[in-house]
Formats: structure tokens, sequence, C-alpha cells
């Protein structure tokens, strides 16, 4: 055991020599470690949680558990191991553990550390652990830091490129890269070496099917879980309903399909938008859309013969929301109106309709202005809401329709 921990410093030591970019997030690093509450970063395998940790705690004295290791799981010894991170790590202020949720019982082994004192730092690739472990044992224990890939700033970050230039030098690059971003996505890995982007989504994809979920749950249906999967990666944006998949993948049973769903939204692979109604009997009944996390999966994994900017660009929206802290349980919606007309995003704060979003990639055409515009303006009629946006690719004016104000904004300023 102690070979073990000693080679997972070593590990350590080598990830924190890299130079890394420097994630965005809504805590100040130093009050998170400085809280005696337990710090858990959550998201999606291969965002950066690893490294995010690692720099939190860069110059610190902390130790440092991987439990993507075999080796770990297999001799695992909760006493012995915490004598040999004594001897190993002498005097260690904080313990970092990586993707402890592959330790069978980590949550009351998590609890025990957190009575004991220490100040711990955790992630994890699953959102499971904030529902029911996080939820019973951890409750009101622990902050949570939730990452996702890289955003359109972070990506500019990326590549040294400075959006707000003065002399608008940069606008040819800023457009290329928006492009560039919209169709592959912010994968820390693949934005690093592009030409390898569907190779390595492709693979991450089955990863996180197989590993994740299928190896998780003991799926026997793994050919209907992939069915499934591949189906809404497939239909990104589109309604859809539990027996209308059922019927269309020819999955036997509802209940299997709502089984199969959840177990992809938990490692933060696909999340699943409400039509918004002020009754949640009707709303919980409603068609909901689908979102994955990240663009590269469309290219990696659609089975599609056209590429469609304008579901790429409302999946990139819906993520953007979700990363400022949206949830898909209170406060993001979709809606129809009584004549069926949609609007792609309803954002509430409380009991408020905040914002009306609508997406459209060119609004150049006067009858696609119009419906996008006369659909907008519709719903928010019937939901009584006055900050009227459309996310386009390009354009940028303001737009009077029927006494409203509707502002057309870029994805990039957006």
């Amino acid at each position: 055991m102690k070979t073990t921990i000693f080679n997972q410093r070593k590990e350590r030591d080598e990830l924190l020599s890299r130079t890394y970019l420097q994630r965005r997030t809504k805590y100040d690093q130093e009050l998170l470690l400085h809280s005696h509450m337990i710090k858990l970063i959550t998201g999606p395998r291969r965002v950066g949680k690893s490294t995010q940790a690692l720099l939190m705690l860069r110059n610190k004295n902390f130790a440092y558990l991987n439990f993507d290791s075999k080796s770990l799981l297999e001799k695992w010894d909760e006493n012995l191991v915490m004598r040999m991170l004594d001897d190993v790590y002498p005097n260690y202020e904080y313990l970092l553990l990586d993707e402890v949720q592959n330790l069978e019982g980590w949550d009351l082994w998590v609890s025990e550390l957190y009575r004991r004192g220490k100040n711990l730092v955790i992630t994890g690739s699953n959102a499971k652990m904030l529902s029911s472990e996080m939820a019973t044992v951890l409750t009101g224990k622990y902050l949570q830091v939730e990452m996702l890939p890289f955003s359109l700033e972070e990506f500019y970050e990326w590549h040294q490129l400075d959006q707000h230039s003065p002399d608008g030098r940069n606008l040819p690059d800023i457009w290329a890269l928006n492009d560039d971003y919209l169709r592959f996505g912010g994968y820390p890995e693949s934005v690093a070496s592009r030409p390898l982007t569907r190779t390595y989504l492709d693979t991450l994809f089955d990863s996180i099917l197989w590993k994740d979920v299928a190896k998780r749950y003991n799926v026997r249906n793994t050919t209907a879980l992939n069915n499934l999967a591949v189906y809404l990666v497939s239909n990104i944006c589109n309604p859809f309903s539990v027996n209308e998949l059922a019927r269309e993948l020819g999955i036997s049973g509802v209940n299997t399909v709502q089984k199969f769903l959840d177990y992809l939204h938990e490692p933060y692979l696909f999340y699943y938008l409400p039509r918004y109604n002020n009754k949640l009997k009707l709303m919980k009944k409603a068609p909901r859309k689908a979102y994955v996390v990240d663009n590269g999966f469309i290219q990696a994994k659609a089975f599609s013969l056209s590429e469609n900017l304008g579901k790429l660009l409302e999946n990139q929206v819906f993520i953007e929301l979700i990363r400022r802290g949206y949830d898909t349980d209170k406060t993001i919606f979709y809606y129809r109106s009584r004549n069926d007309k949609e609007v792609d995003f309803v954002l509430r704060e409380g009991t408020r309709i905040q914002k009306l979003i609508q997406v459209c990639y060119d609004i150049s055409n006067e009858k696609t202005a119009k419906r996008e515009i006369g659909s907008l303006v519709e719903c928010a009629e019937e939901l009584k809401c006055d900050d009227l946006v459309v996310i386009t690719n390009n354009d940028e004016r303001i737009v009077e329709k029927n006494g409203h104000t509707i502002k057309l904004i870029p994805f990039c300023r957006f």
C-alpha cells in the first residue's frame, strides 16, 4: 500500500509541474480552502476536475489519493491507508480524493474523515454524488464547484486571443474560433489537438457509457443503452417522450427507458429540459428536450448526414446557461404557447419569469425573422415577460415588435 501511495505522490508531483489554464469558477479559491466544509468538484470525465483541484492546492501541503487506480481499490484498507498517508505526506494540511465515487462506501468514509477534522477536496464524475449519497450522509457539509468543458471565454484564453481588442484586428480570428468552438466544442484535450477531436470524443463518449453507466449499474442490455445514447445525441434539441423512445428504439418497458435516461444524466452526459407550465403535474407529463454536455460529441457520435448549425448553437447556449447555474428542475425550461409557438429557453427567478431566449443561427432571412421573433413575442405576452433576447451567430441589433423590444445578440457576446 505504501508503494501505491508513494507512486501516486510521484504522479501528483509530475502533474503539478505542468502548465495549465486557470479555470473560472464562481468561488474564490483561498476562501474555499479556508472553509472547513468539504470542497466537492464535480462534472463530466476529462473536463479538468483533477487539474482544478491540483491548482487550488498548489503551494499547499496536501496528500493525494487517486481512486481511478486499480491497485489502490484492490488493496483498500482504511486504517492502513491513513497511516501510510502520514508517512508519505508528513503533517499534511489538506487531503485530495480524486474520483472518490469509485470506492465502495466512500460517502461514509468521507463523512468520518470530516468528523475527524480533515480538510477535504474531493472530485467525482457522477451527479449521483449530489443526489442520494451527498444529500443523505453529507448534507450541509460540502460546497460544490461544478465544472464543464471550456466556455467560449476560456477557449479564447487558451488561444491567447483578446476579444476586446480596440482596433478590431482580431476579428477574423474571433470568427474562426467561434465557428470552431460551435462545431467541435470545448473539451480541454480536444482543444489542444483539433485533428484528433472526433476520435478522442468518440472514445470518451464510449468510455462514459460503459464505465460510468453500464458497469456502475450492471446494465445487461448494453445494446439498447447504446442505441438510446446515440439516438439522443443525434436528436439534440428535439422534444421526446419516454413512450416515443420505447417505441422508436424497440425497448420493452418505459421504466427501462426512464432508468436509462437517468443513468445517462448522472455522469453529466445528457440534460433534459422540461416544458414550462404553472401546473407541475402537466409539466411532468409534457415532452422534454435532450441536450448533450459538449458539441464535440454531436460531431463524433451523431447519426446524421447534414450539419445543423442552428441545433449546435442552441445546444451551446443551453450548456452556457447550465454553466451559469440554471437548473432544469427549477429555473430553466422551454415553452409552447396556446397556438403552438415555441421559445427555446424560459429563465425563472423564484416565481418570476426573468428572461426569454430564442436561438437562431441566421436571422437575416425576412421569413425566418418573422417566425422566430413572432414566436418569442407571443410567448412573452402569455408569460408576461419583457426581457426578450434572440441569440444569433453574428447579428447584433434591436428589434421592436408589438410594443416589445427584442435584443439580437451574437453568441460570442452572450
